[in-house]
């Protein structure tokens, strides 16, 4: 291993003590390399994935309408892209990351320089992979600090500290990527969580390198919590402290506090953590929110401790975390979320809608091929849809072949409603709904249109929670709830002064969401839900938003260095 737990540790509380030559780390340019290190975890060693040999990966750090640029060189056995989450890309998909929307890979011993442009977004956004399931170790935090002549919205904590909770398997991720085709079945859960890295003193051969955040009594620090899991949400709480999310997915939100959070594949929260209680060490810890008792997950739980500066037993307590399938724990948290809205920090939530779409969200199952086995439901193969399309990737990327007008590479008859409407959330339904179309289809929106797309979960074969991410842009949520949307009742109770602005929204299992954002970012845009293996199973579509009139609402034109299709 490249970074010592000892130099890991050292690391962070030199980070804390020097909090205040934090900002001076923001630089515009990074160097990615992309190869494979030997790692330890859970009692085995195995080579993974990582940048730069580490595990998670660096974390960038930039100023509010920042330009970066990163060189990506691909020095490992496999393809790679790498996506931003939750940077806007201005009028530059290019860079975007995901396979074969918006780039080819960037195949082995190639070089790419990706730049990264952002847009309104403040906080924390995140990177990673974005092709097969590499990004179970590839990916980082990004850190968006206010700009310099400007400040948080709240106290300027004593440090921020990066929580990037992830997953971890002792067998090799290409494997279970691998299986999960083969089969059509459920992939192979994890062995463990992870927080930033590690996963914690509950599993077997951990507890000398778990995660030990060093706290001043009296102080208050920033956590910026990334759930990079592949599969799972996540309750996450510190025993003993209370917290208070003040932003989320790269926006503030009002201050809300909470003994636990529950935070969505993709998602990113800011969190104050006010070290006010008696000194000593405390768990924080994170664990599984799992809807569907037929699905399985990863029931076990991660922790890092909270140390308290001075000498205290070890014996850290465990926090409160809701039990697994806690519906009502999850769609609570989420619905108190809000916009912080001032005069520093205005929103501008679209009014009058001019293109309304509505997409269920469904998990789908096709009959078992000749001579196959599959492990599916009743031994059918696994799929995902939006609006009964299950997304099938081209060969050549969407953008390049928009933009160089490419024929045959997508199709345009994404439906605008759903080609079938029933009682989506009913306990029983018929098995012919299980079986979606396939196709590459994507939907065009006029540049400057405003969109309200309601996202509809369904309980065909069965229902789950989804968390929805939109690329190159956030949207404010205005609405939320359990069981089927109303179109005349329950757009009445929208929440149109203070939504909360988010780039991944979750649907909770047999629920809808609602949000609302302005088409003003033109290019090809990834829209799919952040639970891997509903992506890989082809629950996603493609939005083109087209070009305005004026120069400065065109597209950029590509960078010399595309990897080639």
């Amino acid at each position: 291993m490249l970074l010592s737990t000892k130099t890991f540790i050292w690391y962070i509380s030199a980070f804390l003590l020097f909090d205040e030559l934090l900002h001076c780390h923001a630089r515009n340019h990074y160097r990615f390399i992309v190869k494979e290190a030997p790692y330890t975890r859970l009692c085995s060693t195995k080579n993974i994935l990582t940048v730069n040999g580490q595990f998670p990966g660096p974390t960038l750090r930039l100023h509010a309408g920042g330009t970066i640029t990163v060189d990506v060189y691909n020095e490992g056995d496999y393809n790679i892209t790498i996506h931003w989450h939750g940077v806007k890309m201005p009028r530059y998909p290019w860079t975007d990351g995901p396979e074969y929307i918006t780039q080819c890979p960037i195949p082995p011993g190639s070089k790419f320089t990706q730049k990264l442009i952002l847009g309104s977004e403040e906080g924390t956004v995140w990177w990673h992979a974005h092709n097969e399931w590499f990004r179970a170790t590839v990916y980082g935090a990004i850190f968006v600090y206010p700009k310099p002549e400007t400040g948080y919205p709240f106290p300027k904590p004593h440090a921020e500290v990066p929580i990037l909770l992830g997953e971890w398997w002792k067998q090799d991720i290409t494997a279970v990527y691998e299986g999960l085709l083969a089969t059509g079945g459920d992939p192979n859960v994890s062995d463990a969580f992870t927080i930033n890295g590690q996963p914690g003193d509950l599993y077997p051969c951990s507890r000398p390198d778990t995660f030990k955040l060093n706290v001043k009594h009296g102080k208050t620090y920033l956590l910026r919590i990334v759930n990079a899991a592949l599969n799972d949400f996540l309750f996450f709480g510190i025993a003993g402290h209370q917290i208070t999310v003040v932003g989320a997915d790269g926006s503030y939100t009002k201050p809300l506090t909470r003994d636990f959070v529950v935070i969505g594949s993709g998602n990113t929260l800011d969190v104050l953590f006010h070290a006010n209680q008696n000194p000593g060490q405390y768990y924080m810890a994170a664990r599984a929110y799992s809807s569907s008792s037929a699905i399985p997950f990863d029931n076990t739980t991660t922790t890092a401790i909270v140390k308290y500066n001075g000498n205290y037993p070890s014996s850290p307590s465990l926090p409160y975390l809701p039990y697994y399938n806690d519906t009502n724990a999850s769609f609570n948290f989420s619905a108190t979320l809000r916009s912080l809205v001032s005069e520093e920090c205005p929103i501008s939530v679209p009014l009058h809608v001019t293109t309304q779409i509505i997409s269920t969200v469904s998990v789908n199952a096709f009959p078992c091929g000749f001579n196959e086995t599959c492990l599916g439901t009743n031994g059918t193969r696994f799929r995902a849809s939006m609006n009964n399309i299950s997304f099938l990737l081209p060969s050549i990327d969407i953008l390049e072949a928009y933009y160089g007008n490419l024929y045959g590479v997508f199709g345009e008859s994404f439906p605008q409603f759903p080609p079938s409407i029933f009682n989506f959330t009913a306990q029983y339904l018929p098995l012919f709904l299980e079986i979606p179309k396939v196709g590459t289809e994507v939907f065009f929106l006029d540049y400057n249109s405003t969109v309200e797309l309601v996202l509809q979960g369904t309980n065909v074969v069965a229902g789950i929670d989804h968390p929805m991410h939109l690329h190159g842009y956030s949207f404010y949520v205005v609405g939320q709830g359990l069981g089927n949307f109303d179109p005349e009742k329950d757009p009445l109770g929208y929440n149109l002064i203070d939504p909360p602005l988010l780039n991944t929204v979750t649907v909770h299992k047999n629920g809808w969401a609602a949000v609302r954002f302005q088409a003003n970012n033109p290019g090809v845009w990834f829209m799919h839900c952040h639970l891997e293996r509903h992506l890989t199973w082809g629950m996603s579509v493609v939005f083109i938003v087209k070009d305005g009139q004026r120069q400065e609402e065109r597209l950029f034109p590509p960078p010399p260095d595309m990897p080639p299709c």
